[in-house]
């Protein structure tokens, strides 16, 4: 694996900040990285993590798949709280406002992710949850 491919959480974060996405935006099997930045639901404070992502038109298509744990990622935990959201997408950081997608979006936007991450089908057979799919969508 490569450095890139070895970057993960926190140094993922810092190096694609350093470099305008440069590098890290670009990550394992060729998927696409952006930074989300949530407030925390107990802290009030910003978390920042990197989270694959396919597009949909103008919108990025994030999901919660926490690699299939039984229990969502606290970043979409945070969501339900407060869906405001920054994201940085290679260079460019503006606002957001995430919203979970259902029904027939949702199973169209599932198909795009997998696209991008094809280990999501593989998640969702490790847990009962249903993985949740999250749209981010450009604030005015």
């Amino acid at each position: 694996m490569s450095a890139v491919e070895n970057l993960f959480g926190d140094k993922h974060v810092q190096v694609y900040r350093e470099t305008g996405g440069e590098t890290g935006h670009i990550w394992r099997e060729g998927s696409t990285i952006l930074l989300l930045t949530t407030t925390g639901r107990k802290s009030g404070e910003p978390r920042t993590t990197p989270l694959i992502y396919a597009q949909d038109g103008d919108r990025y298509v994030i999901v919660a798949s926490k690699g299939g744990a039984p229990e969502h990622p606290g970043w979409y935990e945070n969501l339900s709280k407060t869906p405001e959201v920054e994201l940085q997408v290679m260079d460019e950081v503006f606002p957001a406002r995430a919203r979970t997608a259902e029904g027939d979006e949702r199973e169209q936007l599932w198909k795009k992710a997998n696209e991008v991450w094809p280990h999501y089908d593989e998640y969702q057979t490790k847990t009962d949850r249903e993985i949740p799919v999250v749209v981010l969508e450009r604030s005015a």
